[in-house]
């Protein structure tokens, strides 16, 4: 059994900062790419940024010069950490991660965490 929990959200500012983190537990042999993604009320999931297991990222423009994303891969922890937020950075972010275990690969999304960000 695999599970995926962020923490970190809350509410802050305009130009203030919030750190995302996201473990990973269970019978895990092997994490693949971490990501975060995140869902505006009604719109669309979007990828925010990913990170591979050698340490390669890529960041959507939106957050790009804002954002930095890094994992840990002693602690199968991914973290985002937001500086200069903005109020359209306001969503529900969740955490992906690529998981193989002994029985299968599969992809594993944590429940997601608030981030609300006022002008």
């Amino acid at each position: 059994q695999v599970q995926v929990v962020e923490s970190g959200g809350g509410s802050v500012q305009a130009g203030g900062s919030l750190r995302l983190s996201c473990a990973a537990s269970g019978s895990i042999l092997r994490i693949n790419d971490m990501s975060w993604y995140r869902q505006a009320p009604g719109k669309q999931r979007e990828l925010v940024a990913a990170i591979t297991n050698k340490g390669r990222t890529n960041y959507a423009d939106s957050v790009k010069g804002r954002f930095t994303i890094s994992r840990d891969n002693a602690k199968s922890t991914v973290y985002l950490q937001m500086n200069s937020l903005k109020p359209e950075d306001t969503a529900v972010y969740y955490c992906n991660a690529d998981i193989l275990t002994s029985r299968n690969r599969n992809t594993y999304w944590g429940q997601g965490t608030q981030v609300t960000v006022s002008s």
